[in-house]
């Protein structure tokens, strides 16, 4: 899903904070990776990983916002540019959407990091990949996840493919917003549980959001993103369906465990970005009242 080449950026809305974490640790070293990458792997939300990450930090203060982020052209070239792009479209659609059910949209931060980062949910690792965090209201994204995206986890590498991942992040912002969030904590595991219920509407807010970023438009009165193409969305499925849980199991541990569940099978994630998709409204995405995941 390509940028409208001249649409206007606004680098402002991403802090920049690649260079500051080098060297930080989770979990006092090693051993504590090791347990926080294999917890990750499981669908673990990083928020639940304070006891190794020493408990809630203080955010550092970003040296500045993605350099060079100016256009569409520059999303399109560019890694950084395409999160901060996607984070714009993102910022410009919900506010709209979420005014017609009398919902206030305050806009998230945004922050990309490398190495570790310090967030309001304790320290956290690049090994976490992207998270939102609530206690903040602050999605991270590490772009080397983009790579490991496809060269680990076996998904397309397609631009779509990426800018799910951001919009899924923000999909649990919206959660935040509107008191789903907190149900993946009551009910962290299992293939029923709360806490796949929340990813599964994630993904299907992210869904909902590509469905309406071609046409929505930005500051400008231009929408940010080109129509989507077949191929787009081949994509984001193929992404969606690398990170589902018993996809990640299997190749982990070579046997699939559904009581360990906590963000859905490969297929589930795939039909409720879909759902998101071909209906383009919010009611649709009630998983909390699906009887059949």
């Amino acid at each position: 899903m390509s940028f409208n080449d001249n649409v206007q950026l606004d680098p402002s809305q991403v802090q920049d904070r690649r260079g500051m974490g080098r060297g930080a640790k989770v979990g006092g070293g090693i051993g504590g990776g090791i347990i926080v990458l294999i917890a990750v792997l499981l669908g673990v939300n990083p928020a639940f990983l304070e006891g190794l990450s020493g408990g809630a930090g203080t955010a550092e203060q970003s040296q500045g916002t993605s350099p060079a982020c100016a256009t569409g052209a520059d999303a399109d070239a560019r890694l950084d540019c395409r999160i901060t792009g996607t984070v714009n479209s993102l910022n410009a659609f919900w506010p709209v959407y979420l005014q017609d059910y009398n919902v206030q949209y305050p806009q998230p931060e945004t922050v990309i990091f490398d190495g570790a980062v310090s967030t309001g949910c304790g320290t956290a690792s690049s090994a976490v990949g992207p998270f939102y965090c609530p206690t903040d209201t602050t999605a991270y994204f590490d772009p080397g996840f983009f790579q490991d995206l496809v060269d680990r986890f076996g998904s397309s590498g397609g631009p779509l493919a990426q800018e799910y991942v951001v919009a899924h992040e923000f999909g649990h912002h919206i959660q935040n917003v509107l008191g789903y969030l907190d149900r993946a904590q009551q009910d962290p595991q299992g293939p029923e549980s709360g806490a796949v219920r929340v990813e599964l509407q994630a993904d299907c807010y992210a869904g909902l959001w590509v469905k309406h970023a071609s046409t929505q438009p930005g500051p400008n009165g231009q929408p940010f993103l080109e129509p989507i193409t077949q191929q787009d969305l081949n994509d984001a499925l193929s992404a969606a369906s690398a990170v589902g849980d018993d996809r990640i199991q299997e190749a982990a541990t070579g046997r699939v465990s559904p009581e360990a569940w906590t963000h859905g099978s490969s297929e589930q994630r795939q039909k409720w970005f879909s759902q998101g998709y071909t209906t383009g409204d919010i009611n649709q995405c009630d998983t909390f009242s699906a009887p059949n995941l």
